[in-house]
């Protein structure tokens, strides 16, 4: 009896010891999910996101909100300035990059970046979707939208038929002092604009670009300091043209009250290809691939298309979707061997800046 007793008590320890076991292990699975270190519980990403970017701030500010209501732990910060210091920037800081990402490059600058090595090499999602002249093909930068040059009026002074018709016009001694440009060096468009008019005078030879460039200056007024003050000079009416991009244009004319129009050259316009592009060796590469990632999203560059009137490089999209604007353009451009402008295009630049700036008059 006093044997059963005690086998009885063993039994009973034994059940229970089992018991707290069975409850330890649950307590173990349902920490090692709450903590996300089971395989299938994915952790939200985080951290930080740095992008230098040349775009408008607003719109920058806007889509930066939205990627975060879909990402809040990412910490974005950016930092405004033109696609030439940029890619400056970026040179200075190779040894120890402070940027992730480079949103709004042209072609030229982003080339050259990757030239330099630069750029992080990927593939992303939508690769596919945009054609091969719109991108890297090594994958170290992505052509966002498609940016025509054309050129810009103050619409209380011209319209689209009393302005200039053509490139060449601007050279016209009736234009004298009417044409304000923003600062060329350190504007990737300006940059693009100029070399692309130095290429449409025949490649043989940069000389005879270099003489339309003179004629060109004769009737600059000034060349101003950045966007702003070219905006603000225009609409003072202390010059009545200006080329630039038609995005921009667009985009002062519906939702601003400034004063401005544009004429797209008969010859055809140099359309420029603005891109991105994730940092080499940047601190949070996989926050800058997911911000791309969520930047070409059908649904983001609709909107941005909508929105910002930017005319998308992704070739899948559906245009039942697009604005108005988007449907009725015809975007007639001339060749231009881009390779061959980003080879020459700071040789060309340093040319104007020293030999024709301010000496056409």
């Amino acid at each position: 009896m006093k044997k059963m007793r005690i086998f009885s008590f063993l039994f009973v320890l034994m059940v229970i010891m089992l018991a707290a076991c069975s409850n330890d292990d649950k307590k173990t699975t349902t920490n090692d999910a709450t903590n996300g270190d089971k395989a299938d519980v994915e952790t939200p990403p985080s951290g930080k996101l740095v992008i230098y970017t040349g775009r408008d701030e607003e719109m920058v500010q806007d889509v930066i909100d939205q990627f975060n209501e879909k990402y809040p732990d990412i910490e974005v910060e950016f930092l405004t300035m033109g696609a030439q210091q940029i890619l400056e920037r970026l040179r200075g800081e190779k040894a120890n990059p402070q940027a992730d990402f480079w949103w709004g490059g042209t072609q030229s600058a982003l080339i050259v970046g990757a030239n330099e090595d630069l750029l992080h090499a990927w593939k992303p999602s939508f690769n596919d979707a945009i054609d091969a002249n719109h991108t890297d093909v090594e994958g170290r930068w992505f052509g966002e939208m498609l940016l025509p040059e054309v050129i810009m009026i103050n619409s209380d002074l011209l319209t689209q038929e009393t302005g200039p018709q053509d490139w060449d016009d601007l050279l016209d001694q009736k234009w004298k002092d009417q044409i304000l440009i923003r600062g060329v060096l350190a504007s990737g468009t300006m940059r693009t604009i100029y070399s692309s008019m130095i290429v449409r005078q025949g490649v043989e030879s940069p000389e005879k670009g270099y003489d339309w460039l003179l004629k060109l200056d004769a009737n600059t007024k000034e060349y101003t300091q950045d966007p702003n003050a070219l905006y603000l000079k225009l609409t003072r009416q202390e010059g009545s043209i200006s080329l630039w991009n038609l995005q921009d244009i667009l985009l002062k004319k519906y939702t601003t009250d400034y004063p401005f129009d544009y004429i797209y050259p008969k010859s055809g316009a140099p359309i420029l290809v603005d891109g991105v592009a994730v940092v080499k060796n940047a601190k949070n590469v996989e926050n800058a691939q997911l911000f791309v990632e969520f930047l070409f999203e059908k649904e983001m560059v609709t909107k941005l298309a909508n929105d910002y009137y930017q005319i998308p490089t992704r070739s899948d999209i559906d245009k039942a979707t697009m604005p108005e604007w988007y449907q009725d353009l015809d975007l007639k451009t001339f060749d231009i061997d881009w390779q061959l402008m980003s080879d020459k295009e700071a040789e060309w630049m340093e040319h104007w800046d020293t030999n024709i700036k301010g000496r056409g008059k």
